[in-house]
């Protein structure tokens, strides 16, 4: 039986949040079906999303016919900002907690995380520019400011943008061990070698 994981997509989520992830966990679950796992994107409405920077990418279900997932990723971007005030998200995101076994978020998604309630009095990191308003929506969250992901069990949150695909790369040694991470790193050729 086939484990699903879900990428959460919005207008103004940030391009790299989502996709940097969707890489990782696409050349995984394309490459090595016998691990059980398949990726996909979702959004409240489903269908073509617009990103920060204009990219247009294409979500394939709804929350309404999205499969029941074993893994939830929530970017960050832009978008998140009103989603911090949006009574109907962060409740659908306090439903997916009852039923989704882990929780991720890169960037600012971790800020939707803690307005539904769900980082109170765990570790969480986010954006560098964010890490103080991470605490300001919920003071009892340990903010952890130079870690590039967290990982508290059932909850995972990444630091921005680009540290998503670290976390997804840490997702697969959790789900299929380290062999298999290094693999995937490895086809993707992932060697951060910055030129400054």
């Amino acid at each position: 039986m086939v484990k699903h994981i879900g990428i959460v997509l919005f207008s103004e989520v940030e391009e790299l949040d989502a996709i940097g992830p969707w890489e990782v966990l696409s050349t995984w679950t394309g490459y090595f079906p016998e691990d059980g796992y398949a990726v996909s994107c979702l959004s409240r409405s489903g269908g073509l999303v617009q990103c920060a920077k204009g990219l247009v990418v294409q979500a394939q279900c709804s929350f309404a016919d999205a499969p029941p997932f074993e893994v939830l990723l929530y970017p960050g971007g832009q978008g998140t900002r009103p989603q911090l005030h949006d009574a109907a998200q962060l409740e659908w995101v306090r439903r997916q907690r009852t039923i989704v076994p882990l929780m991720t978020s890169v960037c600012t998604g971790s800020l939707v995380y803690a307005a539904a309630g769900l980082l109170s009095h765990r570790p969480a990191t986010t954006h560098w520019a964010s890490l103080d308003h991470l605490g300001e929506i919920d003071p009892t969250i340990d903010v952890r400011r130079d870690e590039r992901f967290v990982d508290d069990g059932d909850i995972i949150t990444a630091a921005g943008v680009s540290a998503g695909i670290d976390m997804a790369l840490h997702l697969i040694v959790r789900l299929a061990g380290p062999h298999r991470a290094r693999e995937v790193r490895r086809y993707i050729q992932y060697d951060p070698a910055p030129p400054v």
